[in-house]
C-alpha cells in the first residue's frame, strides 16, 4: 500500500466512525410502533426498561412510569426507583432513578423497598410517592413516603407508617375519574386489601373506604362504564398464580365473589397484576393489564405483560397476549401479528 492510499484512508476514518455513531443514535431513536408482552422493551436508548412493580400517572399528555430499578451493578446500599416519560405508552425516555435512598430506618441488610406509586397534588404542586417499605423478613410492613416538585423528582424520602395502623405490603393506587386518589394494600393478618382514602396533601391515608375479604396483593382498580373492578394476585410470592377480578357499583362495596381473569392453568401468563391502565380517546376506551412477569434469580430481566383486558358488563378477561398497539387519541387498540 503506497503512502497516497494510507493518507487517503487516514482521512476516511473521522468520516466513519462519524457515520457509526449516527447509525447507533438512530437504532435507539427508532420508535417502536408495537408492544410486544413479555419480551424486552427498550427504551430511548435501548436499554431494557427497569420499572418493575410499577405505577403510571398522566400528567397532560405525558404519562410517567415509576417502579423498582433492578438493573446490573447497582449499589447494594441503596435502593433505587426509576422513572419513565411517554406519550403513546409504546415508546419510553428514560428520565432517570428519580429516588436513589440508603436505609431509612436502620432496617439492616437486604432492606425492602418495592411498588413505588406516584400521586400528583394539584393544590400543593407536589409528586407524592408511596412504597412498600420493609426488613428483610417482611415484619416492619409499613409505607414510605417521598416527595418531588417534579415528576422525574429527585424524590426526597419523608416518612413512613403503617395505614390506617395496619400492616401493609404490597401496594396499588388507583386515581377516579373524578381525580380522587386511593392507595390499595394488603394486610396480611386482616386476611384481605384496604382501598384507602387519603388526605388532602396526599401525606397521610386517613379513611377506610372499602376492605375486600380476600387473601389477595398486587391490588388494582379500574372504573369502567358505571362498574369498579378490583384484580389482585394469591399469596404466593415470586411464583405467579391465577388473578382474579370483583365487580361493585361503589367502590365502598358490596363486592362480587372473586373469579379468574384468565384460564387458571396460565397463572395469568406468569404474571402477577401491578395496575389496570384507562386510556380513553374519541371513540372508546381501553383498559391494559399491566402485569410483571418476575425472574427472582435474574431481576434485572423480568419482563412486562401489558394487554387490553376484554371488559364490560361486569366480566373482565384476559386474552392470551399477542403483539399489539394503541391509538392513544382514539383510544383504539389492534392486535399486529
Amino acid at each position: 500500500m503506497n503512502l497516497g492510499m494510507i493518507m487517503s484512508r487516514l482521512a476516511k476514518q473521522p468520516l466513519l466512525i462519524a457515520c457509526g455513531l449516527l447509525l447507533t443514535a438512530s437504532t435507539y431513536a427508532q420508535k417502536n410502533t408495537v408492544i410486544r408482552p413479555g419480551e424486552e422493551w427498550p427504551d430511548d436508548k435501548g436499554n431494557h426498561i427497569q420499572a418493575h412493580g410499577g405505577g403510571i400517572i398522566k400528567i397532560g399528555k405525558t404519562y410517567y412510569w415509576y417502579g423498582e430499578e433492578r438493573a446490573k451493578g447497582l449499589d447494594t446500599n441503596y435502593r433505587y426507583v426509576s422513572c419513565y416519560e411517554s406519550k403513546d405508552l409504546t415508546n419510553w425516555k428514560f428520565m432517570g432513578d428519580v429516588l436513589k435512598l440508603s436505609d431509612p430506618e436502620n432496617l439492616g441488610w437486604r432492606w425492602v423497598l418495592e411498588r413505588p406509586k406516584v400521586f400528583y397534588n394539584k393544590q400543593s404542586k407536589t409528586y407524592v410517592m408511596y412504597f412498600h417499605l420493609d426488613d428483610r423478613s417482611y415484619k416492619l410492613a409499613r409505607v414510605g413516603v417521598a416527595t418531588s416538585k417534579k415528576p422525574e423528582g429527585p424524590f426526597t424520602y419523608v416518612k413512613s407508617f403503617r395505614p390506617l395502623g395496619y400492616e401493609s405490603r404490597d401496594i396499588g393506587q388507583f386515581i377516579d375519574d373524578d381525580g380522587t386518589p386511593y392507595l390499595v394494600f394488603e394486610s396480611r393478618p386482616s386476611k384481605g386489601f384496604y382501598i384507602a382514602g387519603l388526605s388532602p396533601d396526599y401525606m397521610d391515608v386517613v379513611k377506610e373506604v372499602s376492605f375486600i375479604h380476600s387473601p389477595l396483593e398486587g391490588g388494582a382498580i379500574v372504573h369502567y362504564k358505571g362498574l369498579y373492578y378490583s384484580i389482585g394476585s394469591a399469596l404466593t410470592g415470586w411464583k405467579p398464580n391465577p388473578n382474579k377480578y370483583a365487580t361493585a357499583s361503589s367502590l365502598a362495596g358490596p363486592w362480587t365473589e372473586f373469579k379468574d381473569i384468565a384460564p387458571p392453568e396460565t397463572n395469568t401468563y406468569s404474571s402477577q397484576s401491578t395496575m389496570l391502565i384507562k386510556v380513553e380517546g374519541t371513540k372508546g376506551a381501553t383498559v391494559i393489564y399491566m402485569g410483571d412477569q418476575w425472574k427472582p434469580g435474574t431481576q434485572w430481566d423480568s419482563r412486562y405483560l401489558w394487554m387490553p383486558v376484554e371488559i364490560g358488563d361486569g366480566k373482565l378477561w384476559l386474552p392470551a397476549p399477542k403483539p399489539w398497539s394503541i391509538n392513544i387519541k382514539t383510544g383504539e387498540w389492534k392486535l399486529t401479528e
